[in-house]
């Protein structure tokens, strides 16, 4: 370096540092200082589901975290065809509407709505699970949904458990989406809660032919309570530490509500 080139480099720092320029070597190839990267503290991004969860603004509608993060979790390894996902969270009393049906990539919640559990699995919250036939209960876990048909309650749809002895008697124990006359908010007035079903994710009658329309044909049904051996059992929650699970900004423990 020429004793013209050092004077000026020092007048350049004096004149950056005096400034509060950025230092920059003035001898320095201007095409290779673009790929310096810098962070940007503002831009550090959030957990993808709790960004997602946040900006659908579900806490407000009553949507546990844990109950989204497990739900967002399992859909990723499930590997669907479709981007649509609903979630029946059993954490929440049958008064609630505790039914959402969300578009992921979409990033919208396309319907919120009451849902019913089987008869033997409690009354006005959802309490006891099982896969076994005439069990009337609920069973946990990731569905698939497959085609519809013509039943006893109107237009059905046909779901496949996915996980092997938690929900993989769907089928054959004939557990569908239908429409139920049962669940409604009339019935909650007059009983204090919602009707139940045998087994099946029940909905009103009136919102039974737009949620099968939305949902048939490989989407994904997630039935979801805090049960610790669902949790410890499932292969598609498998990795999941819920207990180690942060919020991004410093929000306490996820936590698991027993009912």
């Amino acid at each position: 370096m020429t004793k013209a080139q050092a004077v000026f480099v020092a007048v350049f720092v004096a004149l950056s540092v005096s400034l509060g320029i950025r230092q920059i070597n003035p001898f320095t190839d201007s095409s290779k200082s673009k790929q310096i990267s810098v962070i940007d503290t503002g831009s550090i991004s959030r957990p993808e589901w709790v960004t997602l969860y946040d900006s659908l603004d579900l806490k407000t509608k009553g949507l546990s975290e844990a109950a989204f993060y497990c739900a967002w979790y399992g859909f990723q390894k499930a590997n669907l065809q479709n981007s649509i996902l609903a979630i029946a969270d059993f954490t929440q009393s049958s008064r609630n509407k505790r039914l959402y049906v969300i578009d992921l990539i979409k990033r919208k919640v396309l319907y919120n709505t009451y849902v019913a559990h089987g008869r033997n699995s409690g009354q006005e919250f959802a309490e006891k699970f099982s896969n076994d036939n005439s069990s009337y209960q609920s069973s946990l876990g990731f569905y698939k949904t497959l085609g519809t048909y013509q039943g006893k309650h109107g237009l059905s749809l046909r779901l496949e458990g996915l996980e092997k002895g938690i929900n993989d008697r769907a089928l054959e124990r004939a557990i569908v989406m239908h429409g139920a006359d049962y669940v409604s908010e009339s019935f909650i007035r007059n009983t204090g809660r919602l009707g139940r079903s045998l087994g099946c994710p029940a909905v009103s009658v009136e919102d039974s032919k737009k949620l099968i329309d939305l949902l048939h044909g490989g989407s994904g049904l997630f039935i979801y309570s805090g049960d610790q051996k669902y949790l410890h059992a499932s292969s598609l929650l498998a990795g999941l530490a819920l207990d180690k699970v942060n919020r991004a900004l410093g929000d306490p423990l996820l936590y698991i509500s027993g009912k």
